[in-house]
């Protein structure tokens, strides 16, 4: 026998509570592209007021 046993109720809130701790690693390119087009975006802006 285990040290630690759940019953179903428990499992549930386990399960629940380890998907909220999950990186979104699916995400992370999404997010770079968005960095990326926010700093072009800036470099554009920044080349038209200094003209």
């Amino acid at each position: 026998m285990g040290k630690y046993q759940l019953d179903t109720k428990s499992k549930m809130a386990a399960a629940k509570y380890q998907d909220g701790k999950k990186p979104a690693v699916s995400n992370k390119k999404d997010k770079i592209n968005q960095i990326r087009e926010a700093y072009l975006q800036k470099q554009k802006d920044k080349k038209q007021s200094g003209e």
